[in-house]
């Protein structure tokens, strides 16, 4: 039989009560097993390969934030297959490494910040008219390596900006910078619980200080940017 794990979480014996609407990949019922030190939440899957498509991925999305409310779950990869004695190899193999995870996020969730520039970041070009094809093309390109460094220069100090904002408040990020493109930013942020209003009205004061940003947050979700992708397994029956 194959599995489908959703989360590994530590201390949870039973689902609560609250978890049974919540069906899993393809409809399927969730459950709850043990194995050594670890919680895993599966379902049976029957297939070789996981459809990607909105339905699953809220279903995957669901499961996992189901225990959200209980403890933090440590989150695995969307499609990860496996049978029970390959899952249960894999846990014994790494351990150490997963538990070293799940003290790492402990008692701690996602925040999400998406910075877009309101404004525009290039200057109007000036005519090309007085001169010919040739120069007129070195022009255009001189001036698209130009803008994409001044937007680069432009991401990484609002990224700088918003971790100065923030770092009393944010155990570890995980940021992005995207300056071809109107989401300059983006950021995750790993929050202690208690910390959460904190940081949402510390986000709500920031954005005062600059109108020219529009912040996009969201909130709190499981830790997917702070899960490993190498405590993952080598070998997944993969997703279509």
């Amino acid at each position: 039989m194959k599995l489908y794990v959703y989360c590994l979480a530590e201390n949870i014996d039973t689902l609560a009560t609250s978890l049974a609407p919540v069906s899993g990949i393809s409809g399927a019922a969730i459950e709850l097993i043990k194995i050594d030190d670890f919680s895993v939440l599966v379902s049976e899957f029957h297939g070789d390969a996981v459809p990607v498509n909105r339905e699953n991925a809220l279903a995957h999305a669901a499961a996992v934030g189901s225990l959200l409310n209980e403890t933090t779950p440590l989150p695995l990869r969307f499609g990860t297959v496996a049978g029970e004695q390959h899952l249960r190899s894999y846990l014994a193999t790494h351990r150490e490494a997963l538990k070293a995870k799940l003290d790492q996020v402990r008692g701690c969730v996602e925040m999400s910040v998406k910075i877009i520039w309101n404004t525009d970041l290039d200057e109007q070009p000036a005519p090309d008219d007085d001169v010919g094809p040739g120069a007129a093309f070195l022009r255009a390109k001189r001036r698209e390596i130009l803008g994409g460094e001044r937007r680069a220069e432009q991401a990484r100090q609002v990224a700088s900006w918003l971790h100065e904002q923030v770092r009393p408040l944010v155990r570890q990020d995980e940021v992005s910078l995207c300056p071809t493109e109107r989401l300059i930013v983006a950021a995750a942020h790993l929050v202690a619980r208690e910390e959460v209003a904190p940081y949402r009205e510390r986000l709500t004061e920031s954005r005062k200080m600059r109108p020219e940003l529009h912040f996009l947050v969201s909130g709190p979700w499981a830790p997917y940017s702070f899960s490993n992708i190498e405590l993952e397994f080598k070998t997944r029956f993969g997703v279509s």
